[in-house]
């Protein structure tokens, strides 16, 4: 191979380089930065891994709303969207998730969801045959929303799993939180 091969082989690596890096890159030029959906789909991923071994994959598990940290018996169209989310990627992952909006017995309001963190939990086992549950809760900061979720054993309340992730507090997640929300 002539010096001129091994320069011309050697741009080539470097211009294929360069566009991968590029490939990293939106359409202005910047690095790209995750959605929504996909840091809500990292968490519920990272989850999964952290609750496997400690959850039983046989046994049902039952969503719930996603509640705002200060007020347990509240929530938004963001903590039910939230609670969607996570739903999808446990299903994608092989977990038996329990759809509960197809029965009378767990207390379910409209425009608030299914709401766990403040009831008792050993109803919800005994109607749902459940063994664990998914909570969650979200607080919301300057300009950022926080948000926590676990995978909780019910009848001894033991966390089997754990995420807790940070999105940025953009318009469209403003217009899913409560008009009267801080």
């Amino acid at each position: 191979m002539s010096v001129s091969d091994c320069a011309r082989l050697w741009l080539l690596v470097l211009l294929l380089a360069a566009l991968a890096g590029c490939s990293m890159l939106d359409p202005n030029g910047r690095p790209h930065q995750p959605t929504t959906l996909e840091r809500v789909d990292a968490a519920a991923k990272a989850l999964v891994e952290n609750s496997r071994g400690r959850l039983d994959d046989s046994a049902p598990l039952v969503a719930t709303t996603f509640v705002d940290v200060d007020h347990l018996g509240q929530s938004s169209t963001l903590g039910r969207t939230l609670s969607e989310m996570f739903v999808s990627r446990l299903v994608e992952s092989g977990m038996q998730v329990i759809e509960v909006k197809l029965r009378n017995s767990l207390y379910i309001e409209e425009n608030t969801g299914e709401l766990i963190l403040s009831r008792n939990v050993q109803r919800l086992s005994q109607d749902y045959d459940a063994s664990a549950v998914l909570v969650g809760t979200y607080a919301q900061a300057q300009d950022r929303l926080f948000v926590n979720a676990r995978v909780v054993r019910i009848a001894d309340r033991a966390i089997l799993g754990a995420t807790s992730f940070e999105l940025p507090l953009n318009n469209d997640l403003r217009t899913l939180l409560p008009p009267n929300y801080p």
